[in-house]
Order: structure tokens, then sequence, then C-alpha cells
């Protein structure tokens, strides 16, 4: 082989070692997102590949809800809210047993005013839920399924356990949206001996 070609050769083996060396990165980058993906939303990740049909086109809606929230002014709450917001819960929680139906509507009344506070939009359910799975995945089916119970107690078709059902959905989100607050429902009480 002349020098020429030898330059060639190597040139083309260089060439195709890159095109695999860089298909290898690439894969082993996505694969990498799908985990972080996979890991950060939980359950709405599997959820995602169910509704969009394709894990691809899900991580993609996943990663655009990622950079959608990055872009609110999203917050912790302040002690004060906490506590002000973790009284209004108890409240809502006692008037349960008078008035189930105004409870659970209060109960979503609460829920969105907690949102807000955080500075997540609350003007489309499908957009608040889609905005909540980036920051609480493990909980946002309990918001879909109070949502239903409470579609079903305005439309005057829920039985008091549905009504029941739903506040604890609620109750599950509300306490993650206070996040380190330690809310009155879950303080130990003192055992006395």
């Amino acid at each position: 082989m002349r020098p020429m070609e030898i330059l060639a050769f190597i040139a083309v083996i260089a060439a195709i070692a890159i095109a695999v060396g860089t298909g290898f990165w690439l894969r082993a980058r996505q694969e990498r997102r799908s985990v972080r993906l996979r890991e950060g939303f939980g359950p709405e990740y599997e959820r995602a590949v169910e509704e969009y049909g394709d894990k691809s086109r899900a991580e993609r809606e996943l990663a655009a809800r990622e950079r959608r929230v990055q872009k609110l002014s999203v917050r912790l709450l302040t002690p004060q809210e906490r506590d002000r917001f973790g009284s209004a819960w108890s409240g809502v929680q006692q008037r349960f047993v008078d008035d189930p139906n105004g409870a659970v509507a209060e109960a979503d009344r609460l829920v969105k005013s907690v949102m807000a506070t955080r500075g997540y939009p609350i003007d489309d359910f499908e957009q608040r839920i889609a905005d909540l799975s980036v920051d609480h995945a493990r909980v946002v089916q309990h918001y879909r399924a109070a949502r239903i119970l409470a579609q079903a107690n305005a439309a005057g078709s829920s039985t008091t356990e549905d009504l029941r059902q739903a506040m604890v959905h609620y109750r599950v989100l509300f306490a993650d949206l206070l996040e380190s607050y330690t809310p009155p429902w879950h303080e130990p009480h003192e055992v006395r001996a």
C-alpha cells in the first residue's frame, strides 16, 4: 500500500470509530435521560408512555414539562403560610362531618390556593396536573382521583364514601404541596402512662 492509501484507510477507520463512538455516547446519554425521567416522574412516567403510546414522545413531553416549570416562579411556602394553610385544612376536615359536599369543594379551592401561592398557574386543570407532575409526580394521581370524585359530587352522583375518598386524595396532595410542614393530622399525640 502506498502512503496515500494508508492515510485514506486510517481516515476511514477513524471516521467509523468516531461514528460508532458517537452512537454509543448518544445512546448512553438517552438512557441516562430515560432513567432520570423515570425516577423523577415515577408513576407519571408510565402514565405518559401509555398516554402517548411511545417512550420517546412521552419523554419529550416530560422534558417539556420540566422546561416549562423551570420558567415559573415556583417557591416554597413561608412558615406563616404553611401554618395558615394547615389551619385552613383542619377546618375543612372538621367541616366534613356536617357538610361533606361543601368540605370537598372547599378542599379543592384550598389546594388551588396553595398552588397559586406557591407560584403554579391554576387556570387549566390539565396544565395544573402537568406542572405539578414535575415536582410532585408521586401524588398527581391523587389529584386526578380527587378531581373525578369532586366532579361526581358536583353532578350530585356521589356517596359519602366517595366524598371521604376525595378528601383522602386531596389531603395527600395538600400535604405534599406544603412540603416540610408537619400537618396537625400527622403530629404525634402525647401518650400518657
